[in-house]
């Protein structure tokens, strides 16, 4: 009963909350996770981060064995990716420890998790427009079919391993980025890579990655078993529901819900203003939908997506009917992070 006592169960259900949220999109364990502890329950910044990421090495190679096991993973570029990240990540901690010491450590530590969760949300932002993109390059025959055969993709080995270093230090230093930064950059280095093998591919780079970061928190570090343990009880059914609630579930508008909490926890954490934050939040709602609605005409789509299960009559180059334009969650199964 002990073990019982020790348990923070209003954290373990605001983690089933996220867990939900990292099982429907895929993303956003670390972005939402640490944030929610800093924010909400005045955890402190170094073992908010210490904790997430152990509780995330816990659970990332759920995800993964699913796309090693289905072979959309692509090696090459998870070991050229590991060879920046494990040692990048390792250092991170003792970057934070060079920062300063308590208040001064801290400040450090939130400014650095602000900037990460604000390129966070842009790359959901960049994602989403992307696709969008590809499906109507698609739709209007400049691309091909997509090739159901893994692609050949040649790895760019010095780009690649800046990529895995730069994404290691901010996972080191934030928790934050493991799958939400890494996969960005794999979708501008590599743009010919499917979009399973570019999901699998960074869920199993960031198995070692995160180890290495969560062993490194552990040594050197604020880890705490107790903050972890209640992570992990509420974030694992979290992530297993959102997952079988996935096919149904209205992807699109759970990304665009999960960035605009990623800019409001961004703007907190950076020390903006309660004023100034709900200008820029009421704003975002106003703009950011007309904004994108616009963005949709302007290549072709009507300005609201149909509703998921019903066919979009938009003509294709070749004279079919286009039925790519519904809202998604996510290519393939998810991560916990």
């Amino acid at each position: 009963m002990g073990f019982l006592t020790n348990i923070d169960w209003v954290l373990t259900l605001a983690c089933f909350g996220i867990g939900i949220v990292v099982g429907l999109t895929g993303m956003g364990g670390g972005a939402l996770m640490t944030p929610v502890l800093v924010l909400f329950f005045n955890i402190p910044p170094l073992t908010a981060v210490s904790s997430d990421l152990v509780a995330a090495a816990v659970m990332k190679p759920v995800g993964s064995w699913v796309h090693w096991r289905n072979g959309t993973v692509n090696l090459d570029l998870v070991k050229w990716l590991c060879i920046g990240s494990i040692p990048a990540a390792f250092s991170g901690v003792f970057i934070l420890k060079a920062l300063g010491h308590s208040e001064e450590l801290d400040a450090n530590i939130k400014l650095a998790l602000g900037v990460a969760l604000l390129i966070a949300a842009a790359g959901l932002i960049f994602r989403a427009y992307s696709r969008l993109v590809e499906r109507a390059r698609k739709r209007d025959g400049i691309l091909p079919p997509e090739n159901k055969d893994r692609p050949d993709v040649v790895v760019r080995k010095l780009p690649t391993i800046a990529v895995g270093a730069l994404g290691g230090l901010i996972v080191g230093m934030t928790s934050v980025g493991s799958g939400s930064l890494i996969i960005i950059a794999l979708m501008l280095l590599y743009p010919t890579l499917k979009a399973s093998n570019l999901v699998g591919t960074d869920l199993v780079q960031a198995v070692p990655l995160v180890a290495s970061a969560a062993l490194a928190h552990i040594l050197f570090g604020d880890f705490e078993m107790s903050l972890t343990t209640s992570l992990l009880l509420g974030s694992i059914p979290g992530v297993w529901i959102g997952a079988q609630l996935s096919s149904r579930a209205p992807g699109g508008i759970v990304r665009r819900a999960l960035a605009f909490v990623l800019l409001a926890s961004a703007l907190k954490l950076l020390g903006v203003s309660n004023q100034a934050t709900g200008l820029i939040l009421v704003s975002a709602l106003i703009v950011a939908p007309l904004v994108w609605m616009a963005v949709r005409r302007r290549h072709g789509f009507p300005a609201l997506a149909p509703p998921r299960g019903k066919r979009s009559t938009l003509p294709t180059a070749s004279g079919q009917v286009d039925t790519s334009d519904t809202e998604t969650t996510s290519d393939a199964p998810r991560s916990a992070k």
